[in-house]
């Protein structure tokens, strides 16, 4: 019958298109639980300035070069281990060593970066190592950024927030003190990058014998990695992938469960009849004039955001719904067969009779339900999300959105940020109904015709 009911499957387009679709989404969730265990996609997803400190802020996704006709500079990291990083140590007196480090780098890039950063990590005992920082552009001409102990052990410069840089290079009142150190004319109307091969030269100063110096430096781009990244330099990759297994376990879970006792709690009420049968019906009536979503509202405002207790919550209001009104009366044709007499003549118990009579005859008939009830979960849990009800620890799709909301994506032009999740969150709805569509069509001989 299976191998029937799938032939029969196959001469659906939809249904091949809806079962590629659901074959994708679930290659990629295996893919993403190996690849990226699910501590840690919590510790990245979760993870602060150590993790994200080298990833720009909201960055488009890098394939936007292959759309536009201006090419977004690409991230550009470098450190003072980094193999071809020129450096130069040498004792130059009794108490007095020279530490010196060249960034070369190449910039073809027809927009000015994000940012320029470069991260001084010294060790010393009572006199902390003195770094001057000079900028060199593809002509020629240097810049001196800034002369700087490193206190503390650690020091941070910033060129985007150096406001001496920008008076020191007469820049316009407005202008980011970047334009300065990439433009061919910084005083222009509209200012172009010089592109070409710049240097970033540290010279060190160390006053103890045991003090060393090490460096990073990191100029940020604007497009990064295949997602983009967010406010908090996350890339968005990390919450994309991991929401696909959320989002299906969650589905399939909450579909299944609602499906199957549903089913086993009509076909109970159906055999035994009288006051159970009364019994379940009367609270099926009061729980369809419930509201199912400022109940969940409610419990993640008041109790818990937790995805799993939410899953929970969200099957228990479902049980009791339409569908034990639908099955009810398909067992009540099922419960008037005569092979459900002849089961009763042999002594067939009514357990029996329900599990493995009754049952059977209906898993046909719910099916097509039990798929295309699945995407009607996911967009419950990513409605949740948006309203700022989701889980706090896993990323998802629908935490995404609510991010990009919170933090005014659209009016800043990051349309990016919506339309990722927002696109898989289609497509699974999309698939699981076009393959829900065709099997209610293999199963339900009446709908063949239309």
């Amino acid at each position: 019958m299976l191998r029937g009911a799938l032939k029969e499957l196959l001469r659906y387009p939809s249904a091949l298109a809806g079962l590629l679709v659901i074959l994708f989404l679930v290659v990629v969730s295996i893919y993403t639980v190996i690849t990226i265990p699910y501590s840690e996609a919590i510790r990245l997803w979760r993870g602060g300035e150590e993790i994200w400190g080298d990833v720009p802020k909201l960055a488009a996704p890098a394939w936007f070069n292959h759309f536009t006709s201006k090419k977004r500079p690409l991230t550009i990291k470098l450190t003072s281990q980094d193999e071809g990083v020129e450096s130069n140590y040498a004792q130059i007196s009794d108490d007095l060593w020279v530490d010196d480090t060249t960034y070369t780098f190449d910039f073809q890039y027809d927009e000015f970066p994000q940012e320029v950063a470069v991260t001084l990590l010294g060790t010393f005992t009572e006199k902390a190592p003195y770094v001057s920082i000079v900028w060199v552009k593809p002509d020629g001409t240097e810049i001196r950024l800034a002369d700087m102990a490193v206190e503390g052990g650690k020091r941070v410069y910033r060129a985007s927030q150096d406001e001496k840089l920008g008076r020191k290079l007469k820049l316009p009142a407005n202008a980011s003190p970047l334009v300065g150190l990439f433009a061919e004319d910084p005083q222009a109307e509209d200012p172009v990058p010089m592109k070409g091969t710049y240097q970033v030269r540290l010279e060190g100063t160390l006053f103890e014998p045991d003090s060393t110096l090490q460096s990073k430096l990191v100029v940020y781009g604007t497009v990064y990695g295949w997602a983009g990244t967010d406010h908090l330099r996350r890339d968005l990759g990390i919450a994309l992938l991991w929401g696909t297994p959320v989002a299906l376990a969650f589905g399939l879970l909450a579909a299944l469960g609602t499906t199957v006792l549903t089913m086993l709690i009509s076909a109970i009420g159906v055999w035994y009849g009288g006051w159970v049968d009364a019994l379940i019906q009367r609270i099926t009536e009061v729980n369809l004039v419930l509201p199912v979503l400022p109940i969940l509202i409610m419990i993640g405002v008041f109790y818990t955001r937790s995805l799993w207790a939410m899953l929970g919550v969200i099957i228990a209001l479902s049980i009791f719904g339409a569908g034990i009104k639908t099955n009810r009366a398909i067992f009540l044709q099922v419960k008037s067969q005569p092979y459900i007499e002849a089961a009763r003549a042999y002594g067939a118990s009514d357990w029996r009779i329900i599990f493995f009579y009754m049952v059977p005859r209906i898993i046909p008939t719910i099916i097509p339900a039990l798929v295309t009830l699945i995407p009607s979960f996911v967009f419950l849990e990513a409605s949740l999300a948006v309203l700022g009800l989701g889980d706090p620890v896993l990323p998802t799709w629908g935490k995404i959105i609510n991010d990009a909301r919170d933090n005014g994506a659209l009016y800043q032009g990051l349309f990016y940020w919506v339309l990722e999740p927002s696109a898989l969150l289609m497509i699974t709805g999309i698939g699981f109904a076009m393959l829900g569509f065709s099997l209610d069509r293999v199963f339900n001989p009446r709908l063949r015709e239309l």
